[in-house]
């Protein structure tokens, strides 16, 4: 019975980052040509979402961990590709350098993969997978928080507005899954597959499709109010 479960749960994510994916496709109607390339990177988010969650509402990669629990491989292959990816594009917004969002990207990358390693292996690895992984997070955070912020100042307000309320969005959601790591069967099993499928599946689908509206509206708003076209295309670039 959970297992069927589990398989609804991923056929409504799949369900759910596909309209996404249709939905946010609109932006490139309504966007000027020369931001396809930045505003791509939110489509692409939805798009390998939804590959993914087919994937395992087909039961396709799922493979033991080392205390019982069942891992989705297809789950941490997304979150490796996507979040990296929402992290270019606040970097992107803020108008950040190379380097700082380089250590950005490639931080949340380290999160993913040891957070990987900590659904996979027993205690005590699994432990201080969590805690590496943890403080690569944190290090995302200040990076965004603090170091992004720094290059933000120079923008529009309108710019600045949409740097802030898409890292807040991020970092508020994105907090809520080390809690789910370790309830969830991968960690310490106070919540059974089933429930932290649904709500796994529930936060995906609000942050990614949820961050591409974001973009979206924010985009639309910087573009009307700002009809200065090289003020418009400069910011949507990282910087050297």
């Amino acid at each position: 019975m959970v297992a069927i479960d589990i398989t609804l749960w991923f056929t409504l994510g799949t369900l759910g980052m596909a309209l996404g994916s249709v939905g946010l496709a609109y932006g490139f109607v309504v966007l000027p040509r020369e931001w396809y390339r930045t505003y791509a990177d939110v489509v692409i988010v939805t798009l390998i979402a939804t590959v993914a969650y087919g994937l395992m509402a087909l039961g396709i990669g799922e493979i033991g961990a080392g205390g019982g629990a069942t891992v989705f491989v297809p789950r941490y292959v997304d979150w490796l590709l996507t979040t990296p990816l929402h992290v270019l594009f606040i970097a992107v917004i803020a108008g950040a350098g190379r380097r700082l969002t380089g250590a950005a990207v490639g931080l949340q990358a380290a999160t993913i993969a040891l957070g990987f390693l900590g659904a996979v292996f027993a205690t005590p690895l699994k432990e201080l997978f969590f805690l590496a992984g943890s403080l690569a997070f944190v290090g995302v955070v200040y990076l965004l928080i603090y170091q992004a912020a720094d290059s933000a100042d120079e923008l529009s307000v309108v710019q600045a507005g949409l740097y802030r309320k898409l890292r807040n969005f991020v970092i508020v959601l994105w907090l809520v899954y080390p809690v789910i790591w370790l309830l969830a069967p991968t960690g310490y099993g106070l919540m059974d597959a089933e429930t932290s499928s649904l709500v796994i599946t529930y936060i995906d689908v609000v942050a990614k499709v949820g961050f591409g509206l974001i973009a979206l509206n924010g985009l639309r708003t910087l573009q009307s109010v700002d009809t200065d076209a090289d003020a418009l295309t400069r910011p949507l670039a990282v910087n050297d």
